[in-house]
């Protein structure tokens, strides 16, 4: 596969890259009175300070002569200093070059790094450098496509990792742990289509986690684009390459999520430790603020980038090539992806960035996943990014949570998302194949706590319970939180397992959060970024073994079955003998409108048919059981093949008793016909 790329594997010609016997460094500012780059030996010893020469399209660039191997290097720029028109010129700070390949330590927030000119002297020894001698991997092969239609699994490395019994000590938390054979086994088990991982790329922790002695550990809080962070992959993207080459025998495809809205440098006041040092006027956008300018922070982090800006758009588009040539990966999520389509009016499905995605000979080949919403005005735009992209559905999430929750008049919002929620997509000219449905998320409760909370319980955060979501649509089986109580425990497992076969039986795809499998806790905690403990760290010695059984059963059932598994949206239109999907009530009619519109109406039947496959499913979210008539057809029976419950009863002809709280699966089967 050809890269079109450089030497260290962008695709421009910005960056640090050995040219002959000399290191070319260029960096990109339209705003800076001089930049220059700093050298360090491989063990941090400051070698020398060497100016860039502005050239006529705002690249700053050298060669420089005799670098030694394995040296490290960062920038400094100078120029003005007022943060109220938009300028953090400093040349006490140094800056991490946007298009390092590595850098040589993690990230650490430190007070320093908010300091003006002249206040607490120099942070060379604060800030990561880059480094020059990044190995070039050869190019990966192509990105795969999603493996059959079981979950899209959505994992942090650190947490599904850390406390794995099949990952060897040194390797835990980290990337290469994800790449033992005890961990892709585990997800090959649960037939899942894809593995998401949560960002990988070098964060940094936000200023007020450093008072309460907390670290951010899901990442979305980058500096760099295409530096691994060292604590996740100390050996930098040849253990990325490693793990994704792993999955990829297994036929796994890796998605990566990437947070290309804001960056860690936060707020006016937040750290200077790269873009903002650079030429901050460039990479994020600003709003008239009286006579000054105000960082614009639609994503709730401080700032955002300027993603219609043509060298934001080039450093974007050049890590995700990277990232699929040199990281292996197979496709993206972006998140709070309505920021990569903002123009100073608002946003635009059509904006520079996206297209350049859709148009880019690799990228377009991709998995591409957005999160379709940021906080700014107007910033709601499901079913709005065009047939390229698969989009979060969290519409799904909140009306399924709201039937199984017993919220009155929520029958009609469960079909439609199990329909695969047409009136989202069809509107824009897409389908229920561009859903992404979920029941939980890394942002929000675990399963196990959405039906063991009925409020959020974020102490540990130290915001006063302040910080996560309200509207959860949760409950707590008559209980908050941990309880001893089996009978408790049992309704809690038993809505779980409800939930779960729900999803499974949703058209379009899906998706399944990180050790829900397992029956994990976060005690509560719906917003649990800072909690680099037990709290997110998956528990595999408590592991509920049935359950994950039962998940991976649920998978198989999916994967063999069309009439569960195409991506078609349902209609009611003809495919064969019946149409694709008819609604029943208990006494095996059809439903009517007076039903649907019924707001204690909780009990519900599917029958669906693809490819001379028959299947019926009966939702009920009664605490009775319900003596139901299945739907009389000719030429065969139905065959129970599942029950989210485990207590059902085969039918009796056509007579079946629906357990509470449950979903019930069939079967259709053919009379066999005797021989003459």
């Amino acid at each position: 596969m050809d890269s079109g790329s450089n030497g260290n594997g962008t695709s421009g010609s910005l960056g640090a890259r050995r040219v002959g016997d000399a290191v070319r460094f260029a960096v990109y500012s339209e705003s800076a009175a001089a930049i220059c780059v700093d050298i360090f030996d491989r063990d941090g010893g400051f070698l020398r300070e060497v100016p860039l020469a502005r050239g006529d399209d705002y690249v700053f660039s050298t060669e420089v002569r005799d670098v030694p191997a394995e040296a490290t290097y960062g920038f400094r720029a100078k120029g003005t200093y007022d943060p109220d028109q938009g300028y953090w010129f400093d040349s006490a700070k140094l800056l991490v070059d946007p298009y390092a390949l590595a850098i040589d330590r993690p990230f650490q927030n430190h007070p320093h790094l908010w300091a003006p000119p002249g206040g607490d002297g120099d942070t060379a020894d604060l800030v990561p450098r880059g480094l020059i001698d990044v190995p070039r991997l050869p190019d990966a092969p192509a990105p795969l496509g999603l493996r059959g239609a079981g979950p899209i699994y959505e994992l942090n490395v650190r947490g599904f990792t850390k406390l794995h019994p099949g990952v060897p000590q040194p390797l835990k938390g980290t990337v290469a742990g994800l790449a033992s054979p005890a961990a892709i086994d585990h997800l090959d088990g649960l037939g899942v289509s894809a593995v998401e991982l949560m960002p990988v790329t070098a964060w940094m922790s936000e200023k007020h986690l450093l008072d309460l002695g907390l670290v951010n550990s899901w990442g979305y809080n980058p500096i760099t684009f295409f530096a691994p962070d060292p604590r996740l992959a100390p050996g930098g993207m040849a253990e990325v390459r490693a793990m994704t080459d792993l999955c990829r025998k297994r036929g796994i495809p890796v998605i990566l999520d990437v947070v290309y809205n804001h960056t860690g440098e936060g707020d006016r006041d937040g750290p200077v430790v790269s873009f903002k040092g650079l030429d901050a006027r460039t990479y994020y956008r600003f709003e008239q603020n009286g006579a000054g300018l105000r960082l614009i922070n639609d994503a709730g982090c401080g700032n955002i980038l300027q993603c219609d800006h043509p060298a934001v758009i080039d450093l974007v588009i050049e890590s995700l090539r990277h990232w699929v040539l040199q990281g292996g990966v197979s496709g993206f999520r972006f998140d709070l992806a309505t920021v990569l389509g903002r123009r100073a009016d608002g946003f635009d499905p059509d904006a520079p960035l996206l297209r350049r995605i859709r148009e880019d000979p690799l990228l377009s080949t991709a998995i591409l996943i957005a999160e379709p919403w940021d906080i700014g005005p107007g910033g709601y735009r499901l079913g709005q990014f065009g047939d390229a992209f698969l989009e979060w559905n969290d519409q799904y999430r909140d009306k399924v949570r709201s039937f199984w929750a017993r919220r009155p008049s929520s029958i009609q919002g469960l079909a439609s998302s199990v329909s695969g929620t047409r009136e989202l997509f069809e509107p824009t000219g897409k389908s229920s194949r561009h859903s992404v449905k979920f029941l939980t998320a890394h942002d929000g409760f675990t399963l196990r706590d959405l039906v063991s909370y009925e409020h959020k319980h974020n102490e540990a955060n130290g915001e006063g319970n302040r910080d996560g979501h309200n509207h959860n649509l949760s409950w707590n089986n008559g209980v908050e939180g941990v309880t001893f109580d089996p009978e408790v425990e049992a309704a809690r497992k038993r809505d779980a397992r409800a939930l779960l076969a729900t999803l499974f039986v949703s058209r379009g795809r899906i998706m399944l959060g990180q050790g829900d499998e397992l029956w994990r806790t976060q005690m509560g905690n719906n917003n649990a970024y800072a909690q680099d403990n037990e709290i997110t760290w998956l528990d595999w010695a408590s592991a509920d073994h049935d359950l994950i059984r039962f998940v991976g059963g649920l998978a198989r059932l999916r994967n063999d079955h069309p009439a569960l598994s195409v991506e078609r949206p349902l209609t009611g239109a003809h495919t064969g003998r019946f149409p694709d999907a008819q609604w029943f009530m208990a006494d095996g009619t059809h439903k009517h409108v007076e039903e649907w519109e019924r707001p204690d109406n909780f009990f519900v039947g599917l029958m669906l048919h693809e490819q001379d496959d028959t299947m019926l499913v009966y939702f009920n979210g009664l605490q009775m059981g319900v003596d139901a008539h299945l739907p009389d057809i000719s030429g065969g029976r139905w065959s129970l093949i599942l029950s989210s419950s485990g207590d059902a009863a085969a039918p009796r002809g056509r007579h079946f008793v629906a357990p509470h709280r449950s979903v019930s699966i069939f079967k259709f089967r053919m009379a066999s016909r005797s021989k003459r």
